[in-house]
């Protein structure tokens, strides 16, 4: 006889803003709001090259982050056309790259964007969220403890 599957785990609590991190990029602790609204994630980074290696195409973008240009590069899998908060049609290269919220990791398509005009460098859409997490919109930092306490942003 078969044992029954487990209990699927329940969704993870977020606030809605929280510190992530892109371990694949070597990007750690930036401020992100969590937005169901949005399709799509999203990162401040200005894009440099796209280019092939060893058959695949990728993107090269600098992303400045906690006083440093960081220079990174994925391998990009797709351009798309992305409507941005208000409401103009932007095409994007669109990266797939490890998402650390909390202590959950999981591959998640961002897509790379001026948000210089924004007050979070990155943006968790609901593609990211589906099936993982679940938006208590009245609280933050639920998955940031360090922040929690001391009420403000780290930059």
């Amino acid at each position: 006889m078969k044992e029954p599957d487990p209990p699927p785990k329940p969704p993870m609590l977020v606030g809605w803003r929280e510190l992530v991190s892109l371990p694949g990029l070597g990007l750690r602790g930036i401020p992100a709001k969590i937005d169901t609204g949005a399709r799509t994630s999203s990162l401040h980074a200005h894009v440099l090259d796209d280019f092939l290696r060893d058959g695949k195409r990728f993107v090269r973008f600098a992303v400045d982050w906690d006083g440093e240009r960081h220079f990174c590069e994925a391998v990009h899998v797709d351009v798309r056309g992305i409507t941005s908060s208000n409401g103009d049609q932007q095409t994007r290269f669109v990266i797939k790259t490890p998402l650390k919220i909390g202590n959950l990791t999981f591959r998640a398509e961002i897509s790379l964007a001026d948000r210089s005009q924004m007050q979070f460098p990155m943006l968790i859409g609901r593609t990211a969220l589906r099936r993982r997490m679940v938006v208590d919109s009245g609280h933050s930092w639920l998955q940031s403890p360090a922040i929690a306490h001391k009420g403000r942003i780290r930059r």
